[in-house]
């Protein structure tokens, strides 16, 4: 796994949000984007995690900011996680991890024992240039969120 870091040019995803509807980066230039990369929609932490943004959205916004949660999900699971938890913002689906690839943040895991191929859980903060500002790589799914704005803030 091959992460990249501060100062690389972000990949120029193109992806379908839960509608279907294409996201593509380049549409947001001009703005900073969080692209978070998470496990799977509906899970305990990725909630937790979620639920977080969607209460900091405007503090969001306020600091020139969208975000994108990016999954391995099926686009059809999406809807479901947006409706059960009013997510203010789109999530992504990435099935094929061809995006999680380019960004480094597919690669093996270990759970329980078991070691498996997935998402880890890593966000970017993209600036208004499609520049990667900064890589939020420590942090507790509760805490994602503060972190986020707290960087924004300094």
């Amino acid at each position: 796994m091959n992460t990249l870091t501060a100062g690389a040019a972000a990949p120029q995803f193109d992806l379908p949000n839960q509608d279907e509807k294409r996201i593509k980066l380049s549409d947001y230039a001009g703005k900073k984007v969080l692209v978070y990369f998470y496990p799977k929609a509906l899970t305990p932490g990725c909630t937790t995690q979620a639920c977080g943004l969607r209460d900091s959205i405007e503090q969001l916004k306020d600091a020139n900011t969208v975000v994108f949660g990016v999954s391995p999900d099926p686009v059809k699971r999406l809807p479901k996680f947006i409706e059960k938890h009013q997510l203010n913002f789109d999530l992504l689906s990435d099935e094929d991890h061809a995006v999680a690839d380019q960004f480094g943040v597919w690669g093996l895991k270990k759970f329980m024992g078991k070691e498996y191929e997935g998402i880890h859980r890593i966000s970017f903060l993209i600036d208004e240039q499609g520049q990667i500002e900064h890589v939020f790589n420590k942090f507790k799914t509760k805490e994602h969120h503060q972190v986020v704005l707290d960087y924004l803030n300094q």
